[in-house]
Parts: C-alpha cells; structure tokens; sequence
C-alpha cells in the first residue's frame, strides 16, 4: 500500500493549503493540496509569530510531533506549560483517556453547573479529535507511529513533581578539548558565571561587573588546575556550591588583571558575594535542584534503548530569576553540546522554545540573549535546527532573528505588532537574500484566520498560506503539578547515576590508634573506600579482609578491527574457614569500579577511614607467596570468564566501536539511518523528479492542446451550422432552386462536415493522450511511491535486534596491576 505522501521521509506534515481571493483573503480549503515542509530547512532555523487564538500551539506541536516521527530528537524549553500535552496520545481514541485529562473547570464548562455530564463531554471530545484527525487524513494507527517513535520526558527543575534535574554538572570541569582552547574555555567560563549571578539575581555586565569578571577569574584558575602534585592538584572534578563559597572568600589567587585583590574586589565586598551564594545553598527547597537527572544533553535526547526523546523542560513554577538562570544554564549546555559534535549539514536535533519573550529583546542584554545568538549563528553547521517562538512580536531581537530561514505567522493583534513583524521578514529575506513582497504579504497578515499561518521559506520561491493540521496529542491546555506528577511518575524513579557526578564525602585519617594486623611487606595493602565499593551507608565500622585483585587487559580482533584495553577490579571474599593454601574462587568475586581504583590510584588507598577496627585476616592471605599463584588464578579466570562484548547491525553493517555502550551505539545507529535513508531518497527523487516534471510537462501542453481542439471543433460545428442552415433556406426560399450560389453554399456544407470529422478526431486523440499521459505520471508516481517506501523500510531500525560478538583475550594480553590485600568497610 503507498504511503500518504506526509509519511515519506524527511516531511513535515503541516497542514493544507487554502486558496486565496484578489485581495489576498483566505477563500477555500483545499484538502488535497498538503503543505510538507522539508525537515532539511530547519537547519536554517524558523521562528513562529501568533496572537493568543492564533493555533501557534497547535503548528508547533505539531512540528514536534511531526520531528519524533522522523527520529529527531527535541530539547524543549516550556515557559507557559503547554508542551506537556505532547504527552497525552490516545491511541485509541477513547472517551475514557480524555476523560482523565478534559479540564472540567474551563469556563464553557463550568457554566453548565449541575447540568453538566462528564461521560457526555468526554465522549464529544473523543468524537471532535477523531473528526479532526480525519479531516487531515490521519489515523489512530499514526497515533501509534508518533508513541512508538520515542519518548515525550518532562523536567522540572528546582521542583521535584516532574523528573528533577541536577544543576552540579555546569560546575564540573570542561573536557580537556575545552580547556585546551582558550575561545571554548572562555565561553564556558562565561556561562557558569553568568548563571551563578542570574540565580542570586544579581544584575551585571559581562564586561564591566567586578562581580562577573571575579568569577569568571575563580572559575578559570580551578576548572585549569591539573592533578600534577601542584598547589591545586586536589581539586575534584566537580567543584560544589560548598567549595565555591570558601574559594570566594579565599580565592586562588592574589591579583586580578594588573591589580591586586583587595584593590580590585576588596574582603568586605568577597564576603557579601559569598553570603549571597550561601543564602542561595541554605534556602528551603534549594536541595532540588542538586538532585535528579545531571543536566547532560546527550543523556536527554536520546533513551536508554537509543530512541530519540522529546525532553521538555517546564520552567512556569519558577520566578524570574530562576527562569532566566536556568534557561541561561540549558542554553549554555546547548552550546557546548554543539562544540562537542562534528559539522554536518543535515538535520541533527532541534531545540525549541515556547517563549522567547524577555530572553531575546532587542536592546537589553540579559544572560540568555549570547547563548541563542551564538546558536542562531552557529548551530546550522552542526545539525541543530533552532525553533523559536513568541505572541509578543514587538519586543524582540529581529536583528537577531535575521538568520532564521523559515517564519510561520499567524494572525496579530495590532497593527504596530504587524509593522514590526514585516520589518523583521524584510530584514530576514534580505539576510537570505530572498524577494520580499511587502504589500502582498501586508495584505494576506490582515486577513488572517485562526490555524491559518503565512509560511515564508528562504528555501522556497514564495511564501504559502496554509490551515495547520490537527495535532495527534491532546491540546488540553497547561498541566497542574498532580497531572505532570502522574506522567512523570515512572522516570521519577530515578537510579544513581554511573558517572562521578554524584559524590559520597569522604573523610581520610592518619595511621590509627585501632590496632592494625601485621602484614608482611611483600603482600600489598589497599583501604576500598565506602562508595568505590558500593556498599550501604550503614556501615558496622569494621573493615573486613579480601583479596584485591586488578589488570589492565587488552582485547585484540584484527578482523573486526578491535583494539581496545579494559581495566577489570575484583574484591573476592575469603572463608573464614579457609586453609593455609586455599584456592580463591574468583567466581564469588564483586566487581568494583575500574575508573575509581584507576583515577584515584591504589596507592591513594593508603589509609583507613577513623574510628574503623580490624577483621583478623586468615591465614591464606598472610602468606605472601601465595599471592604468585593468585596472580595466575586471577589471569586464568579472566581470559575464561571476561569477553569484550561488539555489537553489530546487520541491516546498517556497522559494529559498535571500543567503549561504546549501547545506547551509544543505538543513537549512532539513528543518526546512520537517518542520513542513509536521506541520501537514498535524495538518489529516488534526483532519478525520479526529471521524469515526472517531464510527465507533468506533457501532460499540462495535452491538457491545452485538447482544450483548442475541442473549442476548434465546436467553432467548426456552429460555421458548419450557418453554412447548412443558409443553404437550406436559399434552395427552398430563392427565387431559383439551384442557383450557383446555392451549389457553393452546400459544398462549403458539405466540406465543413469533413472538417467538422477530423476536429472531433483530433479532439478525441488530444483527450485520449492526456488519459495516457495520467495513467502513465500516476503509475510512476506510485512506482515512485513503492521504491520510497521500501528505502524507509530498509533502514528502520525501531525494532532491530543486535547481535553480540564476544571477543576472548590472550593470557599474554592480561597485565596484573595489582593483587594484595583489600580493606573492604562492612
């Protein structure tokens, strides 16, 4: 069966066109004629502009649904809280699901008081969504398609009623590649100062706040700090909120540009700054935004099974400080994401804002404003397409704008709203170098009807007037706090994460006054801290003896071009009962962290925690050459029991790389896809546009051609009528029955029926030739349809399984780091 033509790849089903009159009034749907938007021109980012009423909310859903559809993953920015109802599909279109959601205290409803049955409402509701879906030629099986594609998740950072989001990672220090170019390390220096001030609402100017530049300064020194025994070679990755009050207070340095601290930002001034930011710590409620989800881009676009996500981020419980901080925090995130990844010039991931009104106005400079120009200038070359909206047309950078290819606008309150707004499109289409119709466009604004958008599209040769479609999520309104709760309830089960984000403090004493087990010199000692174990908190204070075992061991197939190295770390427990020369069951054996042992190093571990006593070890451990034949033990258990697991796609052939977990390896799969399906289908349509324009050539030039045959024919039919009929009445009426005249006048009758014959022919052979040339473009186009439809087939990848290679390593290939004695806290 062909695929509705809004389902082939890389379309945006928007809704149809609508047919205009002379004075640019909308007149006629017409429903046949669909508006795809190619999802390749969001790379040149697009901007929506709508009163309240207009169906803003409606195109743009819809626009995010259409992108899922498509694989694309979405970071949402929801200032109103209307995005949450991408989260209500039903599909099943049952009263019963829009019954939980109709909001029964909307005005209309209210009103009918006692009168008012809510299986009725429910039951109209369903029937008016099935009806509109209908009308756009849409089913409950694409209901389907849109919940299959991926994930709708909705934050709530500093609240915890949605899925909580951790701020911490925006204090973690950059990535070497970062700190290693001074332009990325000074954006991203900027940032984390800017949102800091933000928070505790304090105005500044990046240029001239001591504030701003004092930060900017403490930020710098530590995130440069490098572990090589230095004065900061203590510095944790992550700096807390904690630390960075004291380093306020005391920072790590003595001079500011050419002049000293106290002259440049004297104590007095460092302490209310430092008590501004305690203040912030020690609020009520601030814990939440330390708790939930790290603020990971990557982690956000995609699920743990590698499905692209639409991650929304609902910020209307906020204030305005916090707004602007945190929307300031996420476009900053953005903005190194994008630094992360490698150009490209196909679609990526979009980011989207429901509401840009005060985060990009056109004189003021607040915190958010640099972050999107730098996305509105730069995120085109690396695949993120940039979508903005507002109902505020005035108050807005269109300078700024200028670089968004694509403005849908709908209809406006006022006309100084509609000057504005055509001033920003004139500056756009010049930017782009685009013909602008000023007068044309003036005029089809003003006569704009609710869900009837004017779409200007550098990409295409003029602008559009089309009817949005109608939405497959339920456009219920803004959510309460006990709705977001109950959907997000499964991902607020929320597991630690893996990565050290999260730390447990940890206190390090001297040698202990508890006696210690003598231990010879040639058997190794290592203290396992409490986290790198991963044991509960509630610790009986006792450290217990195991062996300890680590190796570095490297996993080679040439064949499937593997090299890569793996650190494995054992804690094995030890029987009590155990005999002098026991064997160790390295079977029994917990793993622990290899990043942890490696990172802090072993040697690290060289003193236990306070107030701790001794397990007496037994007697296999304290015999130190039996440690060589645990060496051997622990290489042999390793080349029998640890494989390198590589994952392989057999539809895309591609295998997972080294280090590479899986749903790394699904999100790469993804991304593959995608650009494979697109460049297939671009081969489909480069082999088939020429033959069908030509077709459609044909057949408009048959189309006329049969249009004068047939008006030639009629002309002839009535001259012929003339001839015939003066003939007739010259040989009745004449004064003689067969004059010359006569005789001529019936044989121009007579030759005029022969004429007459061939017209009709001609005629006839016109219609018969646009007849074949429609069967002949409508059987390419569903062959056309056929071949579409099998590329999107031979690279869905939704429902692929992955087979798992298991690559053994050599005996030579295992190097022992260590094997000893571990402390392990009980």
């Amino acid at each position: 069966m062909p695929l509705p033509d809004f389902e082939k790849l890389g379309l945006f089903y928007l809704g149809h066109r609508v047919g205009l009159d002379n004075d640019m009034r909308p007149t006629l749907d017409k429903p046949e004629e669909l508006v795809l938007y190619d999802s390749q021109d969001l790379t040149t980012h697009a901007v929506c502009i709508g009163m309240t009423g207009s169906g803003k909310t409606g195109l743009c859903l819809g626009l995010l649904e259409e992108a899922l559809i498509d694989g694309y993953p979405v970071i949402a920015i929801d200032p109103k809280g209307d995005l949450s109802n991408l989260a209500l599909t039903f599909k099943d279109l049952d009263p019963n699901e829009f019954k939980a959601w109709i909001d029964f205290e909307r005005p209309d409803l209210k009103r009918m008081g006692d009168s008012l049955d809510k299986d009725q409402v429910a039951e109209q509701e369903a029937k008016k969504w099935s009806a509109g879906l209908a009308a756009f030629g849409q089913s409950k099986e694409r209901i389907a398609m849109l919940k299959n594609a991926g994930k709708i998740r909705i934050f709530t950072p500093g609240a915890n009623f949605g899925t909580p989001v951790s701020i911490l990672n925006a204090l973690q220090r950059p990535s070497r590649e970062v700190l290693d170019d001074a332009d990325l390390l000074k954006e991203r220096v900027s940032g984390a100062a800017t949102c800091l001030l933000s928070l505790i609402g304090m105005a500044f100017d990046p240029l001239k706040s001591r504030e701003h530049i004092y930060l900017s300064n403490i930020f710098t020194r530590l995130w440069q700090s490098t572990n090589d025994g230095g004065a900061n070679s203590d510095m944790p990755d992550l700096l807390d909120l904690a630390d960075l009050v004291r380093h306020v207070q005391s920072p790590p340095f003595t001079y500011v540009g050419a002049l000293d601290l106290e002259s440049f930002y004297p104590q007095k001034d460092r302490q209310e700054l430092a008590m501004a930011i305690n203040n912030l710590i020690a609020a009520p409620g601030f814990e939440t935004w330390l708790r939930g989800e790290p603020l990971i881009i990557d982690d956000m676009m995609h699920s743990a099974d590698g499905k692209p996500c639409i991650s929304i981020f609902s910020i209307s419980h906020l204030n305005d400080n916090e707004r602007m901080f945190f929307v300031t925090l996420l476009l900053n995130e953005m903005v190194a994401w994008m630094r992360s990844k490698s150009g490209t010039s196909s679609l990526r991931a979009i980011l989207y804002m429901d509401e840009i009104f005060g985060y990009f106005p056109p004189v003021a400079n607040p915190p958010s404003k640099q972050p999107l120009l730098t996305l509105m200038k730069q995120a085109r070359a690396f695949g993120l397409g940039v979508v903005l909206a507002s109902q505020n047309p005035v108050d807005l950078d269109y300078k700024g704008l200028a670089n968004a290819g694509t403005w849908f606008v709908g209809r406006l309150q006022t006309e100084r709203d509609k000057a504005r707004l055509l001033d920003g499109l004139e500056s756009s289409a010049g930017e782009n170098g685009q013909n602008f119709d000023r007068a044309m466009v003036d005029k089809a604004l003003s006569n704009l009807q609710p869900r009837v958008f004017l779409m200007n599209n550098v990409h295409d040769s003029k602008p559009e007037i089309f009817k949005t479609r109608w939405t497959l999520s339920y456009l219920r309104g803004p959510l309460t706090r006990r709705e977001i709760k109950s959907l997000c309830s499964f991902d607020n089960k929320i597991e630690a994460p893996a990565s050290d984000l999260v730390q447990t403090p940890r206190v390090i004493a001297g040698p202990q006054a508890d006696r210690r087990p003598i231990i010879s010199q040639d058997i190794p000692v290592a203290y396992i801290p409490p986290e790198v174990a991963r044991f509960s908190d509630q610790l009986k204070r006792i450290y217990v003896p195991c062996l300890l075992a680590s190796a570095k061991v490297r996993f080679v197939d040439a064949k499937l071009g593997l090299d890569v190295f793996q650190d494995r770390c054992l804690i094995v427990p030890v029987d009590q009962n155990a005999e002098r020369s026991a064997v160790v069951d390295f079977g029994k054996g917990k793993s622990i962290r290899p990043k942890a042992v490696v990172e802090d190093g072993l040697a690290g571990m060289v003193d236990p925690l306070a107030g701790f006593t001794f397990q007496e070890p037994r007697a296999m451990l304290l015999q130190a050459d039996n440690f060589k034949g645990y060496k051997s033990a622990f290489i042999d258990y390793l080349v029998e029991h640890f494989t390198y697991p590589l994952m392989q796609c057999k539809l895309l052939k591609e295998k997972s790389k080294a280090n590479e977990s899986e749903k790394e390896f699904r999100i790469r799969l993804t991304r593959l896809s995608q650009e494979r399906k697109a460049e297939a289908m671009a081969r489909l349509k480069d082999k088939y546009e020429p033959r069908l324009r030509s077709l459609q050539e044909k057949l408009e030039a048959a189309h006329y051609k049969a249009d004068e045959h047939a008006r030639e024919a009629e002309r002839q039919k009535i001259n012929s009528a003339v001839n015939v009929g003066a003939t007739v009445l010259g040989a009745v009426f004449g004064r003689k029955v067969l004059s010359t005249r006569n005789m001529d006048r019936a044989a121009r009758a007579y030759n005029d029926m022969a004429r007459i014959e061939r017209k009709e022919a001609q005629a006839q052979a016109s219609r018969d030739s646009v007849e074949a040339l429609e069967e002949r473009l409508m059987a390419m186009s569903a062959q056309f349809d056929q071949e579409a439809a099998a590329v999107i087939k031979d690279y869905d990848i939704t429902e692929e399984s992955l087979d798992v290679v298991r690559v053994r390593a050599k005996k030579a290939n295992v190097k022992v780091d260590f094997i000893g004695i571990g402390w392990v806290p009980a």
